[in-house]
């Protein structure tokens, strides 16, 4: 049996939080998947691992809240295809 607020206290850790909010506005990052390839470079170098693959194999921000806007995944994108809402 599990105590009520023991499940509610292991939710409210805390921990670091992004300086976005995105709970009020789009999200992080908007992806162009006409002009993705599918290359998953943001996927594989992303230090949060907002992204997962879709079934196509074309990057979904599966983790958008953990997203930093460090820069990496639209910088080394090949087609240009991801840009920032917030920076």
């Amino acid at each position: 049996m599990t105590d009520s607020k023991t499940a509610g206290d292991a939710q409210a850790k805390p921990g670091a939080k992004s300086k976005y909010d995105y709970s009020k506005g789009p999200l992080p990052l908007e992806i162009n998947l006409t002009w993705c390839k599918a290359c998953n470079l943001c996927i594989a170098l992303c230090p949060k691992q907002v992204f997962e693959p879709d079934r196509d194999g074309k990057p979904v921000q599966a983790r958008p809240d953990d997203c930093t806007q460090c820069t990496i995944c639209w910088v080394h994108c090949p087609d240009f295809a991801i840009t920032s809402n917030y920076k």
